[in-house]
């Protein structure tokens, strides 16, 4: 069974900085496309960070120049490098696994608040 597992959440003060992780228990970890959303309170999921198989990354416009998607294959984990926090960065953030003509996989998500 594929399990996605975040961790690194927490309460952090505008201006400050988080890691996020996400360790993935894919056979083929290298042929996925890796992502990171996220969800507020009353608002939709929304895209943060993906990372390409190949490495290449892409980002919302809302966090581009403050964070940064990295992955290390080798660990099967994808990380996400948060830096300049807003309050408005408050949501629970979802690890997400997909490749082209297999099913997606999502984490269970894991809360950011940020906050004085």
């Amino acid at each position: 069974q594929v399990q996605l597992v975040e961790s690194g959440g927490g309460l952090v003060q505008p201006g400050g900085s988080l890691r996020l992780s996400c360790a993935a228990s894919l056979s083929i970890f290298g042929d996925y496309n890796m992502g990171w959303y996220r969800q507020a309170p009353g608002k939709q999921r929304e895209l943060v960070a993906t990372i390409t198989s190949r490495g290449i990354a892409n980002y919302a416009d809302s966090v581009k120049g403050r964070f940064t998607i990295s992955r290390d294959n080798a660990k099967k984990t994808v990380y996400l490098q948060m830096a300049s926090l807003k309050p408005e960065d408050t949501a629970v953030y979802y690890c997400n696994a997909d490749r082209v003509y297999y099913r997606a996989y999502w984490g269970q998500g894991t809360q950011v608040t940020v906050s004085s």
